[in-house]
């Protein structure tokens, strides 16, 4: 009698799904009923060769262990994502200082601080919106050090802009053309956490902040 030897179901995909382990012990199952028949009915005088039914049961482990090893991650993502949720909940009602150059416009005002690190004779401020447009452009202080500056939230054709995110960006040169090193900051108070995304977001004003965005904090 001529026997041969249990080819094993299709592996199991490897990104688990949420019954992933279900359908690998069903296979795993069938897989064992038809080697045990064919164990059963093989001709004595020509056994079948043990090391390819061996190898199969190694891949079932081996898809096994990856399905566990999945699983694992996405507790330790999960737990990860809880930490960052409750750690970033000590922000909330902190003011924090933010050097990406974004303010929040709201109720017509929107409030920024630059500095300038030498003299310039000629500084250009320039506000963008959320899409990058440019919606402002003014002359800014020409003095080295620290300036304030606060807009209105209107356009150079005095509209006024909805609330939202907006970019200040300094352009400073001295008189023979040489850029002036400067840079941008904005501060306010957290006054929400928002956990519907993959990391939570700090919102000052109707700004989203990553925690990465944030310089400094202080109450």
């Amino acid at each position: 009698m001529t026997t041969t030897t249990p080819t094993s179901p299709a592996p199991a995909p490897t990104t688990p799904t949420p019954n992933a382990m279900a359908q690998l012990s069903s296979n795993f199952d069938t897989f064992l009923q038809l080697l045990t028949t064919q164990l059963k009915n093989q001709d004595p005088t020509s056994p079948m060769d043990s090391n390819q039914f061996t190898q199969q049961l190694v891949q079932f482990s081996q898809v096994e262990q990856q399905i566990n090893t999945n699983d694992n991650l996405k507790t330790l993502i999960g737990q990860g994502a809880s930490q960052a949720g409750t750690f970033a909940s000590a922000y909330l009602g902190k003011k924090v200082s933010v050097t990406n150059g974004n303010a929040s416009l709201s109720g017509g005002s929107a409030i920024w601080t630059y500095n300038l690190d030498t003299a310039a004779s000629t500084t250009a401020l320039s506000i963008t919106d959320a899409n990058g447009r440019t919606v402002y452009n003014a002359p800014g202080e020409t003095g080295s050090g620290q300036h304030a500056f606060s807009w209105n939230g209107k356009d150079n054709n005095g509209n006024a802009l909805a609330d939202g995110t907006y970019k200040l960006t300094v352009t400073a040169q001295t008189s023979d053309g040489t850029t002036v090193t400067s840079s941008v900051a904005s501060a306010g108070v957290v006054g929400q956490i928002d956990l519907t995304g993959s990391s939570p977001k700090l919102v000052v004003g109707n700004m989203e902040l990553g925690m990465s965005d944030i310089a400094g904090i202080s109450n």
